[in-house]
């Protein structure tokens, strides 16, 4: 077996599985218990200190 065809079926098998825990991971990351405020707070913090254009 080469090391092309060695790569390719890691790539096909286990890689994916990776991949995909990984992305199931990056998805849940911001609703795990305690991120409220932190999320909030990337949420509102454009909006801190604008006054709107009004004089």
């Amino acid at each position: 077996m080469s090391f092309y065809e060695t790569l390719r079926h890691f790539a096909d098998s286990y890689a994916l599985i990776v991949m995909f825990a990984l992305f199931t991971l990056l998805c849940l990351y911001p609703f795990r218990p305690g991120a409220g405020e932190r999320n909030h707070h990337a949420a509102t913090s454009i909006f801190k200190g604008n006054d709107d254009g009004d004089q």
